[in-house]
């Protein structure tokens, strides 16, 4: 896990949504709370990966698709989800 607790913010979920992959954007998800940059990922180069879209809460999405998070662990943490007020 790659972390950089300098760098570490929390995002609402409409701050994660401006991380879409989109014009120049980052490729940002939410997994169990935590905030990971997918950005350097060739799956997730269209801005999209099996359906799924970035700049969002994808931990229903994801836990459908893989046990654990073994392929996340790979990647930049940069935040986390702020909870609702």
């Amino acid at each position: 896990m790659n972390t950089n607790n300098n760098e570490m913010r929390y995002f609402t979920l409409a701050e994660l949504a401006e991380y879409n992959g989109q014009d120049g954007m980052p490729v940002y998800v939410a997994m169990d709370g935590i905030v990971y940059d997918l950005t350097q990922s060739s799956l997730w180069a269209d801005a999209k990966h099996f359906g799924m879209i970035p700049g969002k809460d994808l931990t229903i999405n994801y836990k459908a698709c893989h046990a654990g998070r073994p392929r996340l662990d790979m990647f930049p943490i940069v935040g986390y989800l702020a909870k609702p007020k």
